[in-house]
């Protein structure tokens, strides 16, 4: 079954560390990846630039708006993902619980629909 970890954090604390604070955090993340493709069940994850570089777009009685950033008004943004296929929701809040991501932020676990329901 697929679960979505969605990587939330406030990105401007990034942004206060020192290059060798930043080298630590991502080498961290960098093993739990290697940890999430040794067992096999990785099935994808990226890292998302700064919500400022954000566009959101939105249709309204059929009029299309976009707007420059993001629409949530909110410290904790989405950072990144990672896409797992693991048996069940214990095995994915455990994954969840050994990112990263978990001990400065949170990270949401979402199933994803099966592509044969939608």
């Amino acid at each position: 079954m697929e679960f979505l970890l969605m990587l939330y954090a406030d990105h401007s604390q990034f942004e206060k560390l020192s290059q060798a604070q930043a080298s630590e955090a991502l080498a961290a993340y960098g093993a739990y990846t290697g940890a999430l493709q040794n067992a096999g069940i990785l099935r994808g994850s990226n890292r998302l630039r700064p919500t400022h570089t954000a566009t959101t777009v939105r249709v309204k009685a059929g009029k299309t708006e976009v707007l420059n950033g993001p629409y949530a008004e909110t410290r904790e943004q989405l950072g990144g993902y990672y896409l797992i296929d693991v048996a069940d929701l214990d095995a994915a809040l455990s994954w969840a619980a050994r990112c990263p991501g978990a001990s400065h932020g949170i990270v949401e676990v979402r199933p994803v629909w099966p592509r044969s329901d939608m």
